[in-house]
């Protein structure tokens, strides 16, 4: 249980909005399969927060903010990361585990390797955003996020959204 003196607790309502923020800048959505709603989330946030005003040392708001940030971030990430270890603990039994048909497997595996065909193709044609949507959109089936990619290229996570977007379209238009 955090005990919080008066003045860190201001020091938390102060600070309540970083706790919005980390989880529309890095969690967006409870990941599919999640115990936890993004109330949840936020709850948990909130600890992570109280624990920064308890551990902060050097007391500078700017400072504060980048610290509170990733402790929220940590905390968030660690209650995820349990949730998703515990539920795969849970389902190793074998009559848990969901029943897949080796035929379902293989139309699975035929149809991403005719998508990642269709992505090299459209690559190979691509030019400016449209080839690095086609990038992010590589980097994005690999867990990235829009602000990751952003970082990689060194471009704001909205501009990765509108390549993203351009490089669907040109997909679709070599579909059909």
């Amino acid at each position: 249980m955090l005990a919080l003196t008066p003045q860190e607790q201001a020091r938390v309502e102060e600070n309540m909005g970083l706790v919005g923020m980390v989880l529309r800048d890095y969690i967006h959505t409870p990941p599919p399969g999640s115990v936890y709603t993004v109330d949840d989330l936020y709850q948990i946030g909130c600890i992570g927060l109280c624990k920064a005003v308890q551990t902060d040392k050097a007391g500078h708001s700017a400072a504060f903010s980048t610290y509170a940030s990733r402790l929220i971030r940590n905390e968030i990430y660690d209650a995820l990361e349990y949730s998703t270890r515990h539920s795969r603990e849970q389902a190793t039994a074998p009559e848990d585990l969901p029943h897949v048909r080796v035929d379902d497997e293989l139309e699975q595996h035929m149809l991403c390797g005719a998508l990642l065909d269709q992505l090299d193709r459209a690559e190979a044609t691509a030019t400016g955003t449209v080839a690095k949507g086609i990038r992010a959109i590589r980097l994005l089936a690999q867990g990235y996020t829009n602000r990751e990619i952003g970082e990689e290229f060194q471009a704001p996570a909205n501009h990765v959204t509108a390549w993203v977007a351009k490089a669907r379209k040109h997909l679709a238009a070599m579909a059909t």
